[in-house]
């Protein structure tokens, strides 16, 4: 089984069993008619990798699958997380199938094409994720596009938010203690410190986003309700691809 599959794996396990239970046999053959498997000419599935892909399912994907030990032994998914992780979830095997088919058939250049944008900071994806994990202090350089000047900065990472193609540090500002966000695309000379803060904070930052547009959140200010008002034709794209998640579309 090739080292760099399983991310294929884990979206078409997922795939299979949202649609309905299935044994380890039904599995098996579910996975290597695909196109996923016969493109990258996998042609074995053990039931010990099932299992270990059942585990990592669970870590990465926060969902738990299960099997009768008794009768059938169907292999089924416990439940679904709540709305947001969900679409969280959705939005990561998206990423994960849309990748693995890159790796795996590098030959796309004619046939599928992607927006002509630079990389916004992800090449300082990893380094900041792997320093929320494991609460290390980090320093960096970060330019202000409004007074265009380059300041130094010592942080607490909590989180990565991403907003228009965009991705953003969310940390604490040693400082003055203040939450703020920081546009990777905007930062220099990382270094991720090997000493680990002890600061425990209590921020909902999912409740602290809810109701903002990307990164900006005006605390001290209610949200308001706003009426758009466009053709049926534009409200049917507007629908399908929503501006904000408490959107409601009325046709």
């Amino acid at each position: 089984m090739k080292k760099d599959f399983y991310l294929a794996r884990y979206a078409l396990i997922i795939k299979k069993l949202e649609t309905a239970p299935a044994d380890y046999s039904q599995l098996e053959d579910y996975l290597l008619t695909s196109f996923e498997f016969q493109d990258a000419g996998v042609q074995s599935y053990s039931i010990r990798t099932l299992q270990r892909d059942i585990r990592e399912i669970s870590r990465l994907f926060n969902l738990t699958i299960h099997n009768k030990k008794k009768g059938d032994k169907r292999y089924y998914i416990d439940g679904r997380p709540d709305m947001e992780v969900d679409e969280y979830n959705q939005k990561l095997l998206e990423t994960f199938q849309v990748n693995n088919a890159i790796n795996q058939r590098p030959d796309f250049a004619g046939t599928v094409f992607f927006e002509s944008r630079k990389p916004s900071g992800v090449d300082h994806f990893y380094d900041l994720f792997f320093a929320i994990r494991n609460k290390r202090i980090v320093e960096f350089e970060h330019y202000n596009y409004k007074n265009k000047v380059m300041t130094s900065r010592k942080v607490h990472p909590l989180a990565l938010k991403q907003s228009k193609d965009r991705w953003y540090l969310i940390a604490v500002d040693t400082n003055d203690k203040a939450l703020k966000s920081f546009g990777l695309d905007r930062i220099n000379y990382l270094d991720v410190s090997e000493k680990s803060f002890r600061e425990k904070y209590n921020f909902n930052l999912r409740e602290h986003f809810r109701n903002a547009f990307g990164v900006m959140n005006l605390s001290e200010q209610n949200p308001e309700k706003i009426v758009l008002r466009c053709s049926r034709h534009q409200g049917e794209y507007i629908r399908s691809f929503p501006l904000h998640h408490s959107q409601k579309g009325y046709l």
